[in-house]
């Protein structure tokens, strides 16, 4: 099976490359050679390449700063998702196509099923719960994944963040009013696959197509997650960092944070046999992996 990723250095498209050998070939393409904005682009890349599948994870994902451009979110999270859909479409393929929780209002008590009603509270949310709509209106064919806190060896993220902090400070204040589940990023490829493979073997089975839920199992806040950080870095020989936490009010940012991301990952795991592991193992696994990657 071959899959074309949009994005090709995002860590979700990386953790993809990263699976790439003898039963799964992916190829992985960013601008110039593949632009969201640039349908045609789109439709080279897939008459070369030829995948069995096309995953889009290719995002504007800088949360705040869509606030004030979000017409640039928008061009990428909406416009560009539904060129992707189409020239998939039009090629005959299914996508697989990476949503997030923000486009959730944040309110509910608790986790939220495929079929709440959504309410975005920022730009980031409005522009990827447009690209939802854009991708299920082109492609029929479509396997819409909302993630959430994703985290991983590649990239900029929080995890890596924290690490960096916590090289200068001995405390760090993080918000704790916020729950959700970080989710891997090298697990949520391996969702992918899973999804893909089912795709392609089962082309007629509705209960493969729509809107899932892909997350890690289990729940936490930001500063739980910082503490799960934290507490393997000491175990592993590392220094002991306190984290006190804080409300959202202490921490106030351009775009609004949910309150609530977690997601109920029930229809997912009944579609498709598949579950995302621990958030737990998942912290162990990319600090084990960054420490190998910085050892001589």
């Amino acid at each position: 099976m071959r899959l074309l990723v949009t994005g090709r250095d995002g860590q979700v498209a990386q953790a993809l490359l990263a699976l790439s050998g003898s039963d799964v070939e992916v190829v992985a393409l960013g601008r110039p050679t593949l632009d969201l904005t640039d349908r045609a682009s789109i439709e080279r890349a897939i008459a070369e390449h030829r995948p069995d599948v096309v995953v889009n994870a290719a995002a504007y994902t800088a949360v705040d700063k869509a606030e004030s451009d979000e017409a640039a979110a928008y061009a990428v999270n909406a416009e560009g998702a539904g060129h992707v859909a189409a020239a998939a479409a039009a090629a005959g393929l299914p996508v697989v196509h990476i949503s997030t929780d923000y486009v959730f209002a944040g309110d509910k008590a608790g986790p939220y099923v495929e079929s709440d009603p959504t309410g975005p509270q920022g730009a980031y949310g409005r522009s990827k719960l447009e690209g939802e709509r854009l991708v299920a209106q082109a492609n029929p064919n479509h396997a819409i994944l909302r993630t959430a806190w994703v985290y991983g060896p590649y990239g900029a993220n929080f995890l890596k963040t924290m690490l960096r902090l916590s090289q200068t400070r001995d405390l760090l204040r993080v918000v704790a009013d916020q729950r959700g589940t970080p989710t891997y990023a090298p697990d949520i490829a391996e969702g992918i696959v899973a999804v893909s493979r089912a795709l392609v073997s089962a082309p007629g089975d509705a209960s493969k197509r729509g809107v899932f839920h892909m997350v890690s199992e289990g729940e936490t806040t930001w500063a739980g997650f910082s503490e799960a950080i934290f507490s393997r870095l000491a175990e592993t020989g590392g220094k002991h960092v306190t984290v006190e936490p804080i409300t959202t009010a202490d921490y106030p940012t351009p775009a609004k944070r949910p309150a609530n991301s977690r997601l109920d990952t029930t229809r997912f795991r009944q579609s498709f046999g598949h579950s995302l592991p621990e958030w737990t193992e998942g912290v162990s696994r990319c600090m084990a992996a960054l420490a190998a990657n910085e050892a001589p």
